[in-house]
């Protein structure tokens, strides 16, 4: 069995991918910085469930730290590489943009500089909707320009996606991007909107509702985000000439690199989300109605024909089942 590298790998996304590879029997190397971003209770609550794993090794290490990340590139040797690690959220960009840079972009040339010495198979990445900035034809299509982000957090997105193009151009390192949308469900990161509604209405708090609620979102299932990247985690990108990334330069079908939206192909207004949870959790929310935040994209719809074409990726969870699961581990995780 071939050894996957994950970094992020206590993170919502990267908790629930690892645990799925370790049950299908895959060994794992996890590398996570465990920072106080939110709180870290919850990534230590992940971690005891993966370290019950024999085939789980894990490394309190940040990405930046390239000397002890070398270290663990050399040691284990592994196959396949996905990088999940990165100062996430939108709205902290604007206040700290400086900690996306040393992240997304420092951290992300040392994953990408190891995978290309230690000759990785297959690097995988998370990219994000946020690169889809200020466009606003829907939906989005990877064909589309995303040369407009309105936040740091989208231009790393962006900028690691053209790194990663040059690794695969100069050192024909398979390389696929995944351009995230809106991710929910169980394990939740308590920074977004799912998370602080559920919390605040159950204790009749306020919930802050940006833009007069008015944004619409692809709002995505993690176990169907899941399942997307395991699709692209064992079938590496391969040279081709219909290269489906953002400009059909020739030039590019020397690269074997892609980007993929993964999303639910389905847009659902902020308002009916709300609704949604009020329903499952038998509460009316008390909102605070706000203007439009800066850095915030107003719509997000996924163009997913890419990503089913080549893996026949179809998301099943539906918006009331998602909520729903996601308020049935909350009230199991927090004793409610």
């Amino acid at each position: 069995m071939k050894t996957n590298l994950i970094t992020g790998s206590v993170g919502f996304i990267g908790f629930s991918l690892c645990k799925q590879l370790l049950e299908r029997g895959d060994i794992v190397i996890g590398i996570d910085n465990h920072n106080d971003y939110y709180d870290p209770k919850i990534k230590e609550s992940r971690l005891d469930i993966l370290d019950k794993f024999p085939n789980y090794k894990h490394y309190r290490l940040d990405i930046c730290d390239q000397k002890n990340l070398e270290e663990i590139f050399n040691y284990h040797r592994p196959a396949k590489v996905l990088n999940l690690a990165a100062q996430a959220g939108v709205r902290y960009s604007l206040k700290n943009p400086l900690a996306y840079i040393k992240s997304n972009i420092d951290g992300f040339a040392n994953i990408l500089e190891n995978s290309k010495k230690y000759k990785i198979e297959n690097f995988v990445y998370a990219s994000s909707s946020s690169v889809y900035g200020a466009n606003t034809k829907i939906p989005f299509s990877e064909h589309d320009s995303v040369n407009h982000p309105l936040s740091v957090y989208a231009a790393t997105k962006k900028s690691n996606e053209l790194m990663a193009h040059a690794y695969s151009h100069l050192y024909k390192l398979p390389t696929t991007g995944l351009r995230f949308f809106t991710v929910y469900g169980p394990w939740g990161r308590p920074d977004m909107a799912l998370f602080k509604f559920t919390k605040n209405i159950l204790e009749d708090k306020t919930i802050d509702v940006f833009n007069n609620g008015k944004h619409t979102r692809d709002f995505t299932f993690i176990d169907d985000i899941v399942y997307g990247i395991i699709k692209t985690l064992d079938h590496p990108a391969a040279i081709n000439v219909d290269w489906n990334g953002n400009q059909p330069d020739p030039a590019s079908s020397k690269a074997p690199w892609r980007v993929y939206n993964i999303g639910n192909n389905k847009t659902i207004k902020l308002m009916d989300y709300i609704k949604s949870l009020e329903k499952t959790l038998g509460k009316k929310a008390k909102i605070n109605f706000l203007p439009l935040q800066p850095g915030d994209v107003l719509d997000t719809y996924a163009n997913i024909d890419n990503l089913k074409e080549k893996f026949n990726y179809q998301p099943k969870t539906s918006i009331e089942d998602g909520v729903f699961k996601f308020i049935k581990w909350y009230k199991d995780y927090y004793q409610l």
